[in-house]
């Protein structure tokens, strides 16, 4: 028995978190998604899982800040970042920096997953659909101010069929896109003059990159626009 080392909690505790942050200091980790927590203080909170083990993860607010993609329920990613332990509490948690979608397939689930949920809920249905004008007078346009996108609409409104145009600039990928695009959506609907018709646009890309244009915001603000 003398010759087993003897710590204190705190020695031990910290020999741990000094182990782990060693041996895992930076690694990638493929999992899903699953019980996703947005803190009041901007902290994210989530587990990743795979068919058998949950690993409880975190972003914290300044990292979150500035990630093009962030998790969402359901959504099988690949997470970099470092494993840490919380010593109080003796528990270990997986730090989170960078996210990257989990390939193509990912992504495309969660589209279907989603455009499953807003059939349920109408959406789609024709009933509701409202008749475009033949010959709008004005068109409101969502999307970059800057690149090849925004004139080439111009030159073809001018030349087939001569409306005013309304410029609403957003960011069209990255994390606040959604939010810009339907803040645009809703405010083109407020404003006393409105667009006869509205052309929400991007010059193409992944579908990575057009994630921003499949999200329950932007789909809600065209539903109640």
């Amino acid at each position: 028995m003398s010759n087993i080392p003897e710590y204190s909690v705190s020695e031990l505790s910290f020999s741990i978190k000094k182990s782990l942050e060693t041996k895992f200091n930076r690694v990638r980790v493929r999992g899903e998604v699953s019980g996703l927590t947005k803190a009041k203080s901007g902290h994210l909170y989530f587990n990743l899982k795979d068919e058998d083990a949950l690993l409880s993860s975190i972003i914290w607010r300044g990292k979150a800040l500035y990630l093009d993609v962030l998790p969402e329920e359901g959504l099988e990613i690949l997470a970099i970042g470092k494993v840490s332990t919380y010593s109080p509490r003796s528990n270990y948690n997986f730090i989170v920096d960078t996210i990257k979608i989990a390939g193509e397939g990912a992504i495309l689930k969660v589209i279907e997953d989603r455009k499953k949920k807003l059939k349920k809920l109408g959406y789609f249905e024709n009933s509701i659909k409202k008749k475009l004008p033949k010959f709008p007078k004005a068109i409101g346009i969502i999307t970059s101010s800057s690149g090849v996108v925004i004139e080439d609409m111009k030159k073809k409104i001018k030349e087939r069929l001569p409306s005013k145009i309304l410029l609403w600039p957003v960011s069209v990928q990255g994390q606040f896109a959604d939010q810009e695009i339907s803040d645009a959506i809703n405010g083109f609907n407020q404003r006393d003059y409105k667009p006869d018709v509205l052309i929400i646009a991007r010059g193409g890309g992944s579908l990575e990159d057009l994630l921003a244009f499949n999200s329950e915001k932007v789909a809600e603000a065209i539903f109640e626009s």
